[in-house]
């Protein structure tokens, strides 16, 4: 069996994972979706669509938010905890929900033409106004 590598769960614990894989680091969208989905920013960091095993999903439910992506979120507690390309052979996990220690950064910002105008990007790193090219 792969060493795990994280763990996570959603807020009431009702959607728990393991990660045996590399994670990706992170990064912030600020796209309509994810504003909506999540409140504010969404920061995303991804690992392999096999690397992830659920290890409770009672709570997990999928909403197909788009004609090319899902959203993972907890029906019990409202977590938003993952997004997933159709076909893609990768899974974004909301880092939010991932136990700390992370050993991630945040590396850049993606749809900043779509950002809210109540807050401000002031952290210096790259910001891309379409789509993350990972």
């Amino acid at each position: 069996m792969a060493e795990v590598r994280a763990t996570g769960r959603c807020l009431c614990g009702a959607v728990q994972y393991q990660v045996t894989g590399a994670l990706r680091d992170v990064v912030d969208c600020h796209c309509r979706m994810c504003l909506r989905s999540h409140g504010h920013v969404a920061a995303y960091t991804s690992t392999g669509l096999t690397d992830l095993r659920l290890t409770e999903s009672r709570g997990l439910k999928w909403y197909q938010s788009s004609e090319k992506a899902r959203r993972g979120f907890c029906q019990e507690c409202g977590s938003s905890l993952f997004w997933h390309a159709e076909k893609a052979r990768t899974i974004d996990i909301a880092a939010g929900t991932i136990d700390p220690p992370t050993g991630l950064k945040t590396v850049r910002h993606i749809f900043v033409a779509d950002k809210s105008d109540y807050y401000e990007i002031t952290d210096g790193l790259e910001q891309m106004p379409g789509n993350s090219p990972d």
